[in-house]
């Protein structure tokens, strides 16, 4: 697989939960006991923007969206493979309700965690504490980054992120089924779904991306990065 190195945006935390390597056997077992495994449809809402903030999700399998809602039209902040953490912007003090909604591109399987318990740990383990700020931080700089994607890029730039966004940070591979609908790729990119079916026509017509059904190849991964350079 060629070095896939550009769309670092769509990701939340690239430390893919390591924050619970750091607790002992005594707050393991606590975080263990204060859990439960819990199964979502595909479409199914996770967690709702503006809901209390109780728990913070883990993700142990499936594929999640974090967006911001707006009326008629979201914005979508970021696309969330397994083993990250969700709500973690609601752990502090003086915000108690949960930023953003999520919700599921595939069936997915997560592990609530009462958010008391988190509070707890950063308190108490200042490695924990440490990793977790990290990732608040890691979190934010990737937001800025689509951000700057969605208001800078044109049309081609924009897919060209996702599409390598997707194939490095999500399925860590060239070839992928994809799991988002047109219109959900239009929403990432802030484009309309008509846009999204002629460049995704033209990158397959000009050798950038092969595709079969809902799978597809990224053929030519150095120009997708220029042209994701070039915006």
């Amino acid at each position: 697989m060629n070095d896939l190195k550009s769309a670092k945006f769509c990701k939340t935390h690239i430390y893919e939960a390591s924050c619970f390597q750091l607790l002992d056997l005594a707050e393991s077992e606590m975080v263990e006991n204060q859990s439960r495994l819990l199964t979502y449809r595909k479409g199914e809402t996770l967690i709702k923007q503006g809901a209390f903030a109780s728990s913070i999700y883990y993700i142990e399998s499936g594929l999640v969206k974090v967006y911001l809602e707006g009326g008629s039209k979201n914005l979508i902040l970021n696309i969330t493979p397994p083993r990250n953490l969700l709500g973690l912007q609601a752990v502090f003090e003086g915000n108690n309700t949960y930023p953003y909604s999520v919700s599921c591109y595939a069936e997915t399987t997560v592990r609530t965690v009462d958010i008391a318990i988190f509070k707890q740990l950063i308190r108490q383990n200042a490695a924990f504490a440490n990793r977790i700020i990290n990732n608040l931080n890691e979190s934010t700089a990737q937001i800025y980054g689509r951000f700057y994607s969605l208001t800078r890029k044109q049309l081609h730039g924009r897919l060209a992120d996702i599409l390598l966004c997707l194939a490095n940070r999500i399925f860590k591979s060239e070839s992928f089924d994809l799991p988002l609908s047109r219109n959900d790729l239009g929403e990432l990119t802030s484009m309309s779904t008509e846009s999204v079916i002629r460049l995704i026509s033209e990158f397959r017509d000009d050798g950038l991306i092969e595709m079969n059904g809902k799978s597809i190849r990224l053929t030519d991964i150095p120009r997708l990065q220029r042209i994701s350079e070039l915006g």
